[in-house]
């Protein structure tokens, strides 16, 4: 699944940390998220897609590894991000 360029540029501004951020756990989260809500949405109109459905898996894991990371080192920026990407935690 890849996103549209545009949209993917408008959450990478959305959540950089400076101007050239692109690879930032917040920004690496953000894009997973939106990755995961396509994947999601997909996955409720074709049930049976179990090799999509182990990549939502593993992008979900991903996304819990990154959100742990960030909490660990950066409190605030990972209260930040959860609250922006309508997380519960």
């Amino acid at each position: 699944m890849v996103l549209a360029k545009e949209r993917k540029t408008e959450v990478i501004d959305t959540f950089k940390v400076h101007a050239k951020d692109t690879g930032s756990p917040v920004v690496q989260t953000a894009l997973l998220t939106e990755k995961i809500n396509y994947l999601a949405g997909h996955l409720k109109s074709h049930k049976r897609d179990f090799h999509s459905r182990r990549g939502l898996l593993m992008m979900i894991g991903k996304r819990r590894r990154l959100l742990e990371y960030l909490q660990k080192h950066d409190q605030k920026k990972y209260e930040e991000t959860v609250s922006k990407l309508n997380l519960r935690k």
